[in-house]
């Protein structure tokens, strides 16, 4: 049985799209089968995995909903749109249709369960299934939350994303128990992002964390350090692992994914 991770912080920056794709490619070179699904109309995943012209697509995420919200999910076809990454990742791409989707989830039946048709019939074809959600507590994170096991939550240095976090958690909780859209739902834990260890504030932010959260929830031994790579990659088109494989960003994205790995 497949796990499905939604990568998730409203807060912008955080490191959520880099994330995903770095742990999506860690999961594949350890041999697993992994979708990843980018769900910001930003299409911020599509393009650091080399789909260029995201907003030309023929077919992306937003085609999925539209079938499935006009009750077509028969003309579905799974395999249609899945870009075949070279370094052994599959994507369902995104762009910016997808704004006009969650407009239009608003007024929809059950709208916060509409990601959920396509991501259970994905299931059985992989063992990992990441969605890269938009930074916002919106419809398409509530979507994501909807059909996910667990969620990882990056987490950078600034006190501003504190009361961010909280917000967030209590979304978590209201999905799995008070709106009942998502029982199974847990916190697959928080991981530290663009942290320079030489700085005061971000040794105090990571330690104030640990005190709030740490008995709440995991906090990931893994620190993804502060990198221009993080930023070069993501235009790249290929995985940290291929870009700068030797770098301290590679390095510290494997020892996420074995730790991730570690939560089977």
């Amino acid at each position: 049985m497949s796990k499905v991770i939604a990568i998730a912080n409203q807060k912008g920056g955080a490191g959520k799209t880099t994330t995903t794709a770095s742990l999506g490619f860690g999961m594949a070179k350890e041999g697993k089968r992994v979708l990843l699904i980018d769900a910001d109309p930003q299409g911020s995943l599509s393009i650091s995995l080399g789909i260029g012209r995201q907003d030309m697509l023929s077919y992306s995420l937003s085609n999925i909903f539209e079938k499935i919200m006009n009750d077509k999910e028969d003309e579905i076809d799974f395999e249609e749109g899945i870009y075949h990454h070279e370094e052994g990742v599959d994507l369902m791409p995104c762009n910016i249709t997808t704004c006009d989707i969650e407009l239009r989830l608003t007024g929809a039946t059950a709208r916060e369960l509409v990601m959920r048709y396509y991501v259970e019939n994905m299931r059985e074809k992989y063992d990992y299934i990441l969605i890269d959600c938009m930074p916002s507590l919106q419809i398409l994170p509530l979507n994501a939350f909807a059909c996910a096991d667990s969620v990882l939550i990056p987490v950078k240095p600034d006190l501003l994303n504190v009361k961010g976090l909280e917000q967030l958690m209590n979304t978590i909780k209201n999905v799995k128990n008070k709106w009942c859209f998502n029982p199974r739902l847990s916190i697959e834990g928080i991981v530290f992002t663009q942290v320079d260890v030489r700085r005061n504030n971000d040794r105090e932010f990571m330690n104030l964390l640990h005190n709030l959260f740490g008995k709440r929830v995991k906090i990931f031994d893994s620190i993804i350090p502060l990198s221009v790579k993080g930023a070069e990659v993501s235009n790249s088109g290929v995985s940290i692992y291929k870009y700068d494989p030797k770098g301290k960003l590679a390095d510290s994205y494997h020892n996420l994914t074995t730790e991730v790995l570690a939560n089977e």
